[in-house]
């Protein structure tokens, strides 16, 4: 059976059965229908104090598939199965990524979230919301250069782009305002996806409806003939882009397969954004229960560190224990095997393709200093052999590694992970962790730390735009922010070939961005771009809807 044959022959339990299991009172249950629903945020209002929290990240992502978002539904099914009160955090799907090359993001095979197809498409709306906040500030932006621009806004310096919610690079760099004066002054724009949006930062960093305003409001457009910055609070936007956000600020209620409470908010890419779940979805479910596990996008390099750097500070958490996942299969195309040629023992390439995990493991374990283990999502082409020597290897570091059979078995299969997490949670400390740099150091340091001590590069190389823009926003008092590097999703370096765990490479950073509501640096490398395009073969061309509106093809 596929992924949404599987999660269409589930009976789902009504929501409101979720929501007491959860913990959640009728008053704070908002349902959008029979199974989903929005938390109203006055729950955190109650007292309460914030349970176990376990991030799950992954090694360096290869077309393998290490099924970092399947084993997170699945650990928490699986502490369920051992008796402790669980649930799950996750982001919510983007559209370019569903019909794109990555597919979903509900999971896959027996741990999924659901209902899955509402989840991967328009779910509860956040998508569009934000991006109708986005792009509603882009319009007033324009709208008050053609009413006479009092602010004095340079067109040509204008940063802040519009947005959609699909992979289109035909938008990248657009001409608009273009025929005649009364449809606007005519400039050079483009476009960024959703999920790259400054607003979907700061929904998801965000701990209220009053401290989304003051973000917001602070987002800087563009900036003045006499280079000042000009602010959404300057153009007087920020009240109606949180109208639009009223909703979508509330946290989503959905189910596992197996009925576990999830909280499914927020979706910024870790490649391009600081990859994790909105701040209250994750203090909601942290007030409900023994145990929450979340996850941060792609590998250890990207989601995990924003994790940690960003998310983390933001919100004074820290995590009591982190998962790794891998799978035989992606360590060996980091040896140097083809997709194709995956299933036969091969362990000379599962030995050149181990250091890419073991340096995630000794990030996290070295770098931030928290207990950690590694899961092995174990596929059948798996031979003892090859799972022996991820064990052995993984072990010399001081990290235990367990397998993890949650996509074949559900819950069951993630019971033995559950039992060691609860192991580092309950024996293990956090007290040692350490963010991987400190904020009153220069830009350039803080960028050369993660560089250096993430990704093991040699030396960081900086555009002179990069340093310009460096030097501006550090002389408007931005320079004691944190850091959110963007770059390819498949490498610790920023070329995508580059594979395993190389080492002496060197980190291009070909711009600066200042997200100042979101309240981070945004540092482009390499040749990561904001919005990305459809493969030769888009996962749309897959995708189709019965004449009774059942649809098939998600993945």
């Amino acid at each position: 059976m596929t992924d949404i044959e599987i999660a269409q022959s589930f009976e789902m339990k009504p929501i409101s059965e979720i929501a007491e299991t959860a913990g959640i009172d009728e008053e704070y249950l908002e349902p959008y229908g029979n199974y989903k629903a929005k938390i109203n945020l006055n729950i955190l209002k109650k007292e309460g104090g914030d349970n176990k929290l376990v991030l799950v990240t992954a090694m360096t992502p290869t077309p393998a598939g290490e099924g970092k978002t399947t084993t997170t539904i699945g650990l928490a099914d699986g502490l369920r199965k051992l008796g402790k009160n669980a649930n799950v955090a996750l982001r919510e799907p983007s559209l370019g990524p569903v019909f794109g090359i990555k597919g979903g993001a509900a999971g896959g095979g027996w741990a999924q979230v659901v209902p899955m197809e509402d989840i991967n498409l328009h779910f509860t709306g956040d998508m569009h919301a934000i991006g109708a906040a986005n792009n509603l500030l882009a319009a007033m932006i324009d709208n008050h250069i053609y009413q006479g621009n009092s602010l004095n806004i340079d067109p040509r310096r204008i940063t802040w782009k519009r947005c959609v919610d699909m992979n289109d690079r035909q938008l990248r760099y657009v001409t608009d305002g273009l025929g005649g004066r009364v449809n606007g002054v005519p400039r050079e724009d483009g476009y960024d996806i959703t999920v790259a949006s400054e607003v979907m930062a700061i929904l998801c960093l965000s701990e209220s409806i009053r401290d989304l305003k003051e973000r917001l409001s602070r987002v800087i457009v563009g900036y003045t003939y006499d280079e000042k910055p000009v602010t959404a609070g300057d153009l007087h936007a920020q009240g109606a882009m949180t109208a639009l956000l009223t909703d979508a600020i509330k946290p989503n209620l959905v189910q596992t397969l197996e009925g576990t409470p999830a909280f499914v908010h927020g979706g910024p890419f870790a490649n391009i954004a600081h990859g994790c779940n909105s701040v209250l979805a994750t203090k909601v479910a942290r007030r409900l229960g023994e145990y929450t596990v979340t996850e941060a996008g792609f590998g250890a390099d990207l989601g995990a560190e924003k994790f940690l750097d960003i998310k983390c500070r933001y919100a004074d958490m820290k995590p009591d224990a982190v998962v790794i996942v891998a799978t035989v299969r992606a360590l060996k195309m980091h040896g140097g095997v083809d997709k194709k040629n995956l299933a036969p023992e091969n362990l000379a390439a599962l030995e050149r393709g181990l250091p890419n995990l073991l340096r995630h493991v000794d990030n996290i374990k070295n770098v931030f200093k928290l207990p950690s283990v590694v899961a092995l999502n174990r596929f059948p082409t798996d031979t003892d052999a090859e799972i022996d020597m991820v064990i052995r290897r993984c072990k010399e570091l001081g990290v235990n590694t367990v397998l993890s059979t949650v996509w074949a078995d559900g819950g069951i299969g993630g019971v033995d992970l559950a039992d060691e997490v609860i192991r580092l949670c309950e024996e293990e400390s956090n007290e040692d962790f350490e963010y991987a740099y400190p904020l009153d150091i220069p830009v350039e340091q803080k960028i050369r730390y993660v560089a250096k001590h993430v990704y093991r590069a040699s030396h960081v190389a900086f555009t002179k735009q990069a340093e310009n823009a460096i030097e501006k926003l550090t002389a408007l008092g931005y320079g004691d922010l944190p850091v959110c590097i963007a770059k390819t999703q498949y490498s610790f370096s920023d070329e995508a070939p580059l594979i395993g765990a190389p080492e002496g490479f060197v980190i291009h950073v070909q711009d600066i961005r200042i997200s100042a509501g979101a309240g981070f640096i945004v540092v482009l490398t390499g040749s990561i771009m904001t919005m990305p395009g459809l493969p030769k073969k888009p996962a749309a061309e897959l995708i189709d809807v019965s004449d009774d509106g059942v649809i098939s093809g998600l993945f």
